[in-house]
């Protein structure tokens, strides 16, 4: 008989029982409680350790809607929860997780705030005048200012995970102000000041076109902006700098100049293996016969392209066997004539080009036209 007895008390202790009886519980109160379900609609069943079943709506399980809720809890975890309501005639208790993480996290924002450390969170909302960032628990209102570059578009940022910085926190009202341009400020002064220690002139760098001038182009190169001018973006002739690059590509730059005082960078664009000039040495000589393309006509000439990035001067008196007193009447722009290499200055960048060095000589010219008489 004892042992009947025993078994039965194994299978229910009325202490534990009667215990669940009479524990009372109220709104307001925190308990600790055990998952013991989830179910489909994302509702969360909680045993509290009395006679009631506890559950938790998903709105009261988190403030972040892109989680589900078995991304916050799982079957047989601990949690701690606020009472919001209790009907003893359903025999129900309903509770809130986001209550208790609100208040534990907002402890964690006001210390953020006196460390002036970062934090991270998730763009739940786009509000009038900025966005709701969800941290530890906590709503945090970023002002559009402090939310994202000038021009951005706050409806981007929705969804994304941002670090912040806390600006205001108001204990009374549970509400705190951020900044995420504060981290990326800090972030941008220590990569100035890393840069301005290793950096030196010759270095090859990767940066982000930033904006684009008539004289120029701005480079972020993390932290800091370097300036390639007009003239160092290509070898070939350009009306715009925006002919080369535009906002937002990714160039490889090579660092002419730096003033670690005036925190200016020069920057080149040109690459030395892309040199007209060297390419032109390499290829052509005094004497050589090439064809060119005239690009340009002066008073006193035609200027012609040999190469991209290099052209010669057909002076008025090497354009042809006789006198030319209009260049125009004998060349166009456009034209692609043969001509004769006679000069190459490299330290004036200065080339020499003739037509007339071409051509037959007066007395050949000559016999040729008596030998075409006396063969008619």
């Amino acid at each position: 008989m004892s042992e009947m007895l025993n078994n039965v008390e194994e299978e229910f202790n009325f202490a534990e029982e009667m215990e669940k009886t009479l524990k009372k519980i109220h709104k307001g109160m925190k308990v600790e409680g055990v998952v013991t379900a989830i179910n489909a609609n994302g509702e969360v069943i909680v045993d509290i350790g009395t006679k009631h079943t506890g559950y938790i709506l998903p709105g009261e399980l988190t403030d972040d809607p892109a989680k589900k809720p078995e991304d916050v809890v799982q079957v047989g975890e601990t949690v701690s929860l606020i009472v919001l309501q209790t009907s003893d005639e359903k025999g129900t208790v309903e509770l809130s997780k986001k209550r208790v993480d609100a208040v534990l996290g907002f402890e964690k924002i006001a210390a953020a705030k006196e460390e002036n450390a970062v934090l991270t969170g998730t763009v739940t909302n786009i509000v009038k005048g900025g966005l709701i960032v969800s941290s530890n628990g906590v709503r945090v209102f970023i002002p559009a200012s402090q939310a994202v570059p000038r021009g951005g578009e706050l409806e981007s940022m929705k969804g994304k995970t941002v670090d912040f910085k806390v600006l205001e926190v108001n204990e009374g009202r549970q509400k705190a102000v951020g900044s995420i341009r504060a981290v990326e400020r800090e972030a941008r002064e220590a990569a100035k000041a890393k840069f301005f220690e290793t950096a030196a002139a010759g270095d090859v760098i990767v940066g982000e076109v930033k904006s684009i001038t008539d004289y120029g182009v701005f480079v972020d190169l993390g932290g800091v902006d370097g300036l390639v001018r007009k003239l160092d973006l290509s070898w070939k002739r350009i009306k715009h700098p925006s002919d080369v690059v535009s906002i937002g590509d990714k160039i490889e730059v090579t660092i002419k100049d730096i003033d670690k005082e005036t925190g200016k960078v020069s920057l080149t664009y040109k690459k030395e293996s892309e040199n007209p000039w060297e390419i032109f040495k390499n290829n052509y000589e005094i004497g050589q016969t090439v064809s060119v393309k005239v690009v340009s006509i002066t008073s006193f000439g035609a200027f012609a392209q040999i190469i991209d990035g290099i052209d010669g001067l057909i002076h008025i008196s090497q354009i042809a066997d006789r006198r030319v007193d209009n260049v125009a009447d004998v060349l166009a722009i456009g034209d692609e004539v043969d001509v004769k290499i006679t000069d190459i200055d490299y330290d004036k960048k200065r080339i020499s080009l003739s037509i007339r060095a071409l051509l037959p000589a007066d007395g050949e010219a000559y016999d040729d036209e008596v030998e075409e008489e006396t063969e008619d």
